[in-house]
């Protein structure tokens, strides 16, 4: 009894000790949010470059289609691209750093009709584009309560953007025997609503060329739902294209949108036929 006693005291007396020195070793530290300190992890990510692709020679593209379609950002598979809609553990949405990056002249923005890139915007042209003064009346809190006009600036929220353009190429790479994509350009699309709250439409604020957001998207990482130690980019999604989206226009004669000349039911059937259009032209080649 008297042994086990003494253990006893000898092991109380050893994790008081263990205790202390923890404390003292830890004193005036900023605490750790999680397993380890990410510090390391967080300068490598900024270190991150994108995948690089495959070189390609214009005579091994033997067949080629320009489609674009549409990323809804409120579709579940999709939601790492819309949250956080604050900075959160060093995480952005993707419009936050779009935003940023042209702010910062890492990225080029361009005119809703220039999908070609070849007019940038100047600073003044896009602050008119995302920031709006409205002019409100405003009843005086004091008599004779007069009514009289305010000016309300509203600046632009990047959380406003709920839909993203893609702009695409896909073709056919005879060297290597497969069909592969690449992504040319990305336009945000946000909610439009009138002065009394009443939802008018979706804009198209700008366009932006991929290859240039590369380098800022493989330096921020992006939720992953199903492990939070694996450190996933933005330009990984993209990469992998781990996200839904449905086409909205294929390249024609007319230049038209499928919602010109199709609508409803028939407007996703017509998207589906030229999604199996590519995949076909694909199978169709290994046909013998």
């Amino acid at each position: 009894m008297k042994k086990s006693m003494l253990i006893l005291s000898v092991i109380g007396l050893l994790m008081t000790i263990q205790v202390k020195t923890y404390s003292q070793n830890n004193l005036g530290k900023t605490p750790v949010d999680g397993l380890f300190d990410k510090r390391t992890q967080s300068a490598n990510s900024l270190n991150r470059v994108p995948i690089p692709y495959t070189s390609i020679r214009e005579s091994d593209v033997m067949w080629s289609k320009r489609v674009w379609r549409v990323i809804d950002l409120r579709q579940k598979i999709n939601l790492p691209f819309y949250y956080p809609i604050d900075e959160q553990q060093g995480r952005k949405s993707l419009m936050q750093i779009i935003y940023n990056g042209i702010k910062e002249n890492s990225i080029t923005a361009y005119g809703t009709d220039d999908e070609e890139f070849l007019t940038p915007l100047t600073a003044a042209d896009l602050g008119k584009k995302l920031d709006r003064i409205d002019t409100i009346q405003v009843t005086s809190t004091e008599p004779p309560y007069d009514v009289h006009d305010s000016v309300v600036n509203n600046k632009f929220n990047p959380s406003d953007v709920v839909l993203i353009r893609v702009k695409e190429d896909w073709f056919f790479d005879k060297q290597r025997s497969v069909m592969d994509v690449r992504i040319i350009g990305l336009c945000p699309v946000k909610e439009l609503y009138d002065d009394q709250g009443e939802f008018k439409a979706m804009q198209p604020i700008f366009w932006v060329y991929f290859p240039e957001c590369r380098k800022l998207f493989a330096t921020n990482e992006v939720y992953n739902k199903f492990n939070d130690a694996e450190r996933r980019t933005y330009d990984d999604i993209f990469f992998k294209r781990l996200f839904g989206s449905y086409i909205y226009k294929e390249s024609n004669v007319y230049d038209r949108k499928i919602g010109q000349y199709t609508k409803g039911m028939d407007a996703l059937l017509e998207a589906e036929r030229i999604k199996n259009d590519i995949f076909n032209i694909e199978h169709d080649l290994w046909e013998y």
